[in-house]
Parts: structure tokens; C-alpha cells; sequence
């Protein structure tokens, strides 16, 4: 079964250095929101005068991550959507082998990222980067079934977006790359988080144990948390979930009345979401602020494409079977703008429930 997180992780208590949230100019209340769910996974952002959003844009790298898998630029649909993301997170750790390189790093993290017409919802769908996939010719690649994450290893992200829009039919409006080892900055820019686990989940990294219940996480901890999946319920299904407990406690935390107010505190967690960016040479981050200014935490919805098999066996290894039907549905419900109703009709497990 895949699965989507439903009870959003309370904020973390306050200290006697919160602040009012709501009193922060309003363009910085959007690029808080906004870089800080872009850094593991997700978009949203209020909306005010964006006068030094350049600051921010100018440390993130822009490339052509979408080659001729973008879609052609309508300013009408930045206005008004529906628009969808192609949002990737890479990992780059020293010592471990290669599975897939994304600008030499590992790509760890494949989301789909959906505004509603309205532009007041954003639903973000993960795509397992085992899944069993064709994969078109690049390099040496011939062309045919293999793993997602394979197609970084062809030809980079434009070849992963030319494979990922065609397993989906999406086209994409834009697309960013977050480096997943900077979520540890990200959680210490905002005095860290509360993250409830409806599991418990042994550390393969240590010999911590992390108990069914809610937990207090600095930056490394909060790393360290997301990297496991041999010990958490699902496997890889359940660290994209971890992913997306604790972007959820991020987004609560800084939206949350009461924070970040201190202009240091403020330019750090701005700098490290934005130097943790690598965003399409077609996309500028004050016209997605512009753009997602209606979306609020709770207007977001994580959810990962259904499977019928976590342990298929192919010539790649151990790969991902997804349920071609229901997955076929949930990609027209993304094209149609329906897909907030069609999670609602087809709920999804937590791992272990």
C-alpha cells in the first residue's frame, strides 16, 4: 500500500526568544515558507512586497534541469494555474557507492509537485526512485525497463524529466533540486522541530532508537532520522514518509505565530535554503513566491504513487512495482486538477498501520 501522512507534527514549544510570525513583511513570510519546504520536498509562501528575494535567488544555482521535457512558458498559468514541479533531492555522501547521479550527487528524492487551478492547494506526490520503469535511450543506455533513479545515471535531470514525464503525462512548468544533507542547517535555522513517529525506528547509523511517540530533533539527529529505511516499517516507503513527517514539522514551525522575527536568525534560514538550491534556468524564485502566496501548510497534501510490490526482481535488482491502474489514475487526476479529490477517495496507509 502507499500512504500519506494525514496529522501534521505540532509545532515545536516556544522559548523565550519566539516572535510573531505575522509581523514579518510579507515577502519574507513567503520565502521562509517557501524555501524551507523546497529543501525536503515541498512548496508554499505567503505574499507582500518581494523587494529582496534577489538576495536569496542570487545563492541558489540555476541550470537546465528540464531540457525538452519543459513546458512551454504561459504566463497565464503562473497567474492563475494549475501548475506542476518537477522537485528532486539530491545527497551527496562521501563513501558510498553510486545508485544514480544527479550533477554528481545521489538522487535520493523524486516529488511531483501540484498547484491547484486556484493556486490555494499544492499537492506533493512521490514517485519511488526504485520503481521499475521504462526508461528512454541516453548514452549508453538503449532504452527500456530499469530502475527511476537509473535515468540520472543516463543522462542527468533532463533525462529524468523526459522519463518521468513519461511515465505520468505531466509536463512541467519548472523544476528545482534540493541537496537533502542540508536538512540539518535547515532544522537548526528554526531552533529545531517536534516530529511525532507512529513507529519506532532503530538507527542503522547508531544505536539510537527513536520510540513510537513524539520527539524533540536538532539538525543532525533530524538527518540522521530521515537517512534510515533498512529498520523503518516499508523500506524506502517509510523514509519517504519520515521525509515528509518532518517537512511537515518544518512548515508547521515556521508558519507557526511567533517565529523568526531576529533579521540574523531570519538571513540564516533564508541562505540555507537557498544555497541548498539548484533551480531551472526558466524559473525565478520571486515568481514562484508570487505564485504559491495562498498556500498554507494545511492546504498542503504528501502523498506516494501506489505499488503492488516493494521487492520486484529484475536485472537492476530489487525494484518497485507500481500498481499501473491506480497509478494511471492518480496521473490523470494530477493533469485534470482532481487529484486533491482523488486522494480523499482513495486514502492511503501509513507503513505499519
Amino acid at each position: 500500500m502507499s500512504y500519506v501522512s494525514t496529522t501534521p507534527a505540532p509545532a515545536a514549544p516556544r522559548d523565550h526568544r519566539a516572535r510573531r510570525f505575522r509581523s514579518l513583511p510579507g515577502w519574507k513570510k513567503a520565502l521562509i515558507i517557501l524555501l524551507a519546504l523546497v529543501l525536503v520536498g515541498g512548496i508554499c509562501g505567503g505574499i507582500g512586497a518581494l523587494a529582496l528575494v534577489n538576495r536569496y535567488e542570487s545563492k541558489a544555482q540555476h541550470e537546465d534541469l528540464l531540457g525538452p521535457a519543459a513546458q512551454p512558458k504561459d504566463e497565464k498559468r503562473w497567474k492563475s494555474g494549475p501548475l506542476d514541479l518537477l522537485l528532486l533531492g539530491s545527497d551527496s555522501r562521501e563513501g558510498e557507492p553510486d545508485e544514480g547521479r544527479l550533477a554528481g550527487q545521489r538522487s535520493d528524492t523524486i516529488m511531483l509537485v501540484h498547484f491547484s487551478k486556484n493556486l490555494d492547494h499544492a499537492t506533493i506526490v512521490s514517485i519511488p526512485r526504485d520503481s521499475y520503469v521504462y526508461v528512454p535511450a541516453a548514452g549508453s543506455w538503449n532504452g527500456g525497463m530499469n530502475k527511476l533513479n537509473a535515468a540520472f545515471a543516463f543522462g542527468g535531470a533532463p533525462h529524468a524529466a523526459k522519463t518521468i514525464t513519461r511515465l505520468t503525462g505531466v509536463k512541467f512548468d519548472g523544476a528545482l533540486i534540493a541537496n537533502f544533507a542540508s536538512i540539518n542547517k535547515m532544522v537548526d535555522a528554526v531552533d529545531g522541530v517536534r516530529v511525532c513517529i507512529p513507529y519506532t525506528v532503530k538507527s542503522t547509523f547508531s544505536d539510537k532508537v527513536w520510540e513510537k511517540g513524539c520527539h524533540e530533533f536538532h539538525g543532525v539527529e533530524a538527518e540522521e532520522f530521515m537517512r534510515q529505511r533498512k529498520a523503518v516499517p516499508g523500506g524506502d516507503f517509510g523514509r519517504i514518509h519520515d521525509q515528509q513527517l518532518v517537512v511537515k514539522a518544518i512548515a508547521e514551525k515556521v508558519s507557526a505565530d511567533g517565529m523568526l522575527t531576529n533579521p540574523l536568525e531570519l538571513d540564516k534560514l533564508l541562505v540555507t535554503a537557498a544555497e541548498a538550491l539548484t533551480i531551472d534556468k526558466s524559473l525565478d524564485l520571486k515568481e514562484l513566491a508570487l505564485t504559491a502566496k495562498g498556500i498554507k501548510p494545511a492546504n498542503i497534501k504528501f502523498a506516494t504513487v501506489p505499488y503492488t510490490s516493494a521487492s520486484l526482481k529484475t536485472h537492476a535488482g530489487s525494484a518497485v512495482k507500481l500498481d499501473d491502474a491506480k497509478a494511471k489514475e492518480m496521473f490523470a487526476a494530477v493533469r485534470d486538477d482532481t487529484i486533491q479529490e482523488w486522494l480523499a477517495a482513495h486514502p492511503q496507509k501509513v507503513p505499519g498501520s
